[in-house]
């Protein structure tokens, strides 16, 4: 894959060109992320960007350790203790966060792990998990404002984030995890991306971009037209996620 610090950088610079262009009256529009306006998604972005920003290295404590506090709730709770930023100081403050991120994760020595919401990670896959979080987000900015948002080569690093983590989205499930080998179309419309084992048991096939959106659970299986074969497919297909719960 192409350099992930760059595309991450990359992907800042795509969502940056769509905040730029709000009017007053689209930054308080109701997102397509449940109960939350456009300004609440960017406040969050933001936050989970400086919350990089000041990463200790080492094997410390992951910044979710409570077993019963969800990452959604967490997230619930910080936007609400600071809502209500004018749109130009919210849009600054994530510019600052945003555009330091991919060149500190780039700094960071090989071997380093940094603690993240469940686990530890390393730079080049927080780097993964920070693209696919405002690529996600874009959308939930983008569809309900009908602004364009169009798909990249960048989301190779959200579906291999999403094949990456099925072990983990299986024990979520409370499911045993299976190998899956993941045969998807670019949105080029003809470039191959492939994941896992060809042997593999369990296949699915499709176009990435509707597999990238239901690892972020902004589509469902059936709204697409991914085909999972073999045993456990589906329930992969079903449990596939590129976020911690």
């Amino acid at each position: 894959m192409t350099d992930v610090f760059d595309d991450l950088a990359a992907e800042y610079r795509q969502l940056d060109a769509a905040l730029g262009s709000l009017t007053p009256g689209q930054w308080s529009h109701p997102s397509a992320a449940a109960g939350w306006t456009v300004s609440d998604v960017v406040l969050h972005l933001a936050q989970t960007e400086e919350t990089v920003g000041g990463l200790p290295p080492g094997e410390s404590e992951p910044l979710l350790s409570a077993a019963g506090t969800t990452v959604d709730g967490l997230a619930d709770e910080m936007v609400a203790a600071e809502r209500g930023m004018a749109p130009e100081d919210l849009l600054a403050r994530w510019r600052k966060a945003a555009f330091a991120t991919p060149g500190a994760l780039r700094a960071w020595p090989p071997g380093t792990r940094l603690p993240w919401v469940r686990t530890s990670l390393s730079p080049r896959t927080l780097a993964t998990t920070r693209l696919a979080e405002h690529w996600a987000h874009a959308q939930d900015i983008a569809l309900p404002l009908g602004l364009p948002y169009p798909d990249t080569a960048r989301l190779r690093h959200v579906a291999w984030l999403a094949h990456r983590t099925l072990p983990y989205a299986f024990a979520l499930d409370g499911l045993p995890d299976v190998p899956v080998f993941c045969d998807l179309t670019a949105p080029d419309g003809t470039t191959r991306w492939t994941f896992g084992d060809p042997a593999a048991p369990a296949r699915i096939t499709g176009p990435a971009a509707e597999f990238c959106r239901v690892g972020a659970r902004r589509l469902t299986p059936a709204q697409t037209g991914l085909t999972a074969e073999g045993p456990r497919a589906a329930d992969a297909l079903r449990v596939v996620r590129n976020y911690a719960a």
